[in-house]
Parts: C-alpha cells; structure tokens; sequence
C-alpha cells in the first residue's frame, strides 16, 4: 500500500527538479508582494483596502492570460515530451498574440468601467467617508498598474514556454531579480526613502509595474541569447507570426474552455468576496490580510500542481501507457497533500500573529485570524483539487477541468455565498467555513475523474 503513494529517490529527484524551481520563484514573489502588501498596511487601512479591491478586479485579467498561456502550453509540454521545436514556436506566438489581446481589452474595460467595478466591494455597513477613501486610493493605484499589463502578458509567455520545455530555473530567476526589484522600489516609493517623494499607493503601483518590465527582458533576453542551445525553439521564432491553422484551431478548440475557465474562475473568487464585504466594511480589510498570508503559504500546493501539469503532459507526449501515468500521478498528489498538511499547520500558527503586522484596527485583525484559520483548515483539500485539475488539464480534457474549477463555483460557491450573505443573518465567519468547506465536495468529484482514466490522452 505505502509503495503505491510513496516513490523512490529517483521519482522525488527528478519530481523536486521541476517543483523547486517553481516553488522557489512563488514563494519569492509571494513573499515580496505579502511585504508590499504590509508596507501598503502600515500607511492606513483605506489604503491597504483601496489597493486590495483593485488587485482582485486585476486578478481576473490576470488569470485571463494565465488560461491562454496555459492552453497553448498544454500542446507546448506534449511538443516538448516528443522534441517538435516548430510545434513549440507555433504555440508561442499562439500564446504572445493571444496574451497581448487580453491585456489591451483589460486596459480598454478597467479604463471605461474601472471605478464602477470598484464600488461593488463598497457597500457594507460602515462609514461613508471611509468608502469614498477606499475608492480614491484604489482609483490611483489602478491607473497605474494598467501600464505594466502588457510586459505582464509578454513575460507570461516566455516564462510558461520555458518552463514547458524544462527549463525552470531561468523563469524563477527572472521572477526572482523582479520581486526584488518589486520590493526595494516599494520601499523608495510607498515611504520616500532615499530623497524620493512618499507616494504611498501610487509608488506601490509604479514599484510593480517596473517590475514586470524587468522580468520581461531578463526571460526574453535569456531565450534568444540561448536560441543555438539551451532554447532551440527561439532560433527563427519571429521570422513570422504565422500559427499554422490547424494548430491554431486545436489550440483554440482545448484552450478556449481553458482560458474562460481562468476568467470565470477569478470573477468567481471576486464575487464572493464581494458577498462577504456585505456584512462590513471591516471584512474586506480582513480578507485582503487572510488572502495575502494564504498566497505565500500556498506556494506548496501551487507548485507541485504545475509540476502535474509538466510532468504528467510530458508523459502522455512520450506516449507511456496508462498505469505508469496513473502511477506517477498518484505519488505526486499524494506528496502534495503530505506537504500541504504540513504548510496548512504553519498557517494555522500564524493566524493570531501576522495580523498584528497591519495598522488597522483590532476588530479587523479578529476577523482576519479567523478566516487564516479556516484557509488553513482546507488548504490540503485544496492541494488534492490543484492536483486534480492539472492532471485533466495535461491531457487536453480543457471542457472537463472548465466543468471541474469554474462550473463548480458559480453553481455551487457563488449561489451559496450569494444565498447566505443576502437572506439570513449568518455572521462572516460560518458564512466563510461553510463555502470554502465546499472543497471537500469537489474532491470527491475530482477523485472520480481521475479514477475513470477518460484524462489520458496524446493530443499532438
């Protein structure tokens, strides 16, 4: 039984290859925007409040780009598994065309409908004054952080081709050198350090835009100075921007479910913090502290689910049979779980402390040590479902894991939340266990997919 979900030095070896790198670069980054998030805490609450609203509106568009890349690189890995480097520069250019698009459209949407949007979280009991705050801080920050969307597509690119094709380090040092770049401009510029003005959100934005404009050139550069060698699918990339039509169309045929999944999926999350924010202005606070600690803790789960994704795709492009695939799959998300029990505990630990980190007030920070507790309550379900969807995901079955992630949340989280939020008087706290206990639901259901084995398919 124990050989079944545990492999040997070997497996864990060539499993660590993939996932450290990927697991190195989150953390980094998530630990440097859980700093930018706290240095943006300590100048008010309205601030930090501000900023948290227009990063979930940002959000969507970012997992929007997330989809299409991830589309196309699911034919990228199975390319890469059979050594097809014409097939690899199809679904880049696939990928950087696509990208390019979304960010335009989010651009063009937020700059027409962005304040609207922000509004929504605005209605909670609470003071007037301390709303229309919220509102100008996040409306400065949002103008902004429109500027570095473009680079934040193009390196998405990049960074995802690089790793489908096996090489994760380069992308984690790109996103590394960013967040650091991230940090110490969030430092001169939220505060004033170093003769520079202290432009409080706004510097926070234009930190991070600078950013992602560093990531870019580092993981370009890298990738055509490598085209000879390290990066052979970058010699003649740009020598057209042709996408052969039938590739375009499989692509757009496995992708398209993909890419609303990511965007339906984040308008989700969106929603429903948007039905907490009903009972208090103090809620969405207290949610921007959870959602934070939560992000750099979940780095676990996030990383092996990508290795999933690469490791498993991999697999079915080198045509393995079925029982070797189900095998490989079974130890990796059974290691997954393991190590998120494990993070889910360390969570658990800092629920009483990191919200003393904010300068907010004490009601907020009981609210937000309660909702870390419930995150980390679910967080090894969530490892299983992460596991669950990449594994689908792999095999080109982009309708099911549509069904799986974003179906399941507007059919069953959003009208839950949206239920309990509107018609009774469940205080936030209940009101959050009971949706995100939902997880324990979709694993049975993921479990049942993947036990059917209808995943398993060489797409290219």
């Amino acid at each position: 039984m124990l050989s079944k979900f545990v492999g040997d030095r070997k497996f864990y070896k060539a499993t660590m290859a993939v996932t450290l790198p990927i697991m190195v670069q989150n953390l980094i980054t998530n630990f440097v925007s859980m700093l930018d998030n706290i240095m943006v805490g300590r100048v008010g609450t309205a601030q930090m409040s501000g900023v948290a609203i227009v990063n979930q509106v940002l959000f969507v568009i970012n997992l929007c780009i997330f989809g299409a890349v991830s589309g196309a690189g699911i034919f990228t890995a199975q390319y890469a598994g059979s050594g097809d480097n014409e097939g690899i520069r199809g679904t880049f250019r696939f990928k950087l065309m696509s990208v390019l698009a979304i960010a335009a459209v989010g651009i063009g949407a937020l700059s027409l409908f962005g304040e609207d949007l922000v509004r929504l979280w605005l209605r909670g009991e609470g003071d007037a004054k301390d709303a229309e705050l919220y509102l100008k801080y996040g409306m400065e920050y949002m103008k902004v952080m429109l500027w570095g969307l473009p680079a934040f597509a193009a390196a998405n690119a990049y960074c995802s081709t690089l790793r489908e094709t096996g090489e994760t380090v380069v992308p984690m040092a790109a996103g590394v050198t960013a967040v650091l770049v991230n940090l110490f401009f969030n430092y001169v510029l939220i505060f004033g350090h170093f003769g520079a003005p202290a432009m409080g959100v706004r510097g926070a934005a234009w930190a991070t835009v600078m950013s992602r404009y560093v990531e870019l050139m580092l993981a370009a550069g890298w990738t055509h100075l490598h085209a000879g060698g390290k990066a052979p699918f970058a010699a003649g990339l740009y020598k057209t921007l042709r996408v052969p039509a039938k590739l375009a169309k499989r692509i757009f045929r496995k992708g398209l479910p993909l890419l609303m999944n990511e965007g339906l999926w984040a308008a989700g999350m969106a929603v429903l913090n948007q039905c907490y924010s009903v009972r208090s202005l103090d809620v969405v606070a207290a949610i921007n502290i959870e959602s934070t600690v939560w992000n750099a803790m979940s780095v676990a789960f996030m990383a092996t689910g990508n290795a999933v994704g690469i490791i498993i795709g991999q697999k079915l492009g080198e045509g393995l049979d079925r029982d070797r695939v189900m095998d490989e799959l079974r130890k990796l998300t059974a290691f997954s779980v393991a190590l998120n029990i494990v993070m889910g505990a360390a969570l658990a630990c800092l629920s009483g402390v990191f919200p003393l980190l904010y300068a907010t007030t004490d009601a907020v920070r009981e609210l937000a040590g309660k909702f870390i507790l419930v995150a980390a309550a679910i967080m090894p379900f969530n490892a299983f479902t992460n596991c669950t969807y990449f594994a689908m995901r792999s095999g080109g079955k982009t309708v099911i894991t549509f069904v799986f992630d974003s179906v399941f949340v507007w059919c069953v989280c959003v009208p839950l939340a949206f239920v309990l939020s509107r018609f009774t008087s469940v205080p936030v706290v209940p009101m959050f266990l009971i949706v995100q206990g939902t997880e324990l639901v979709k694993c049975v259901i993921g479990y049942i997919m993947i036990k059917k084995g209808a995943w398993m398919e060489k797409i290219i």
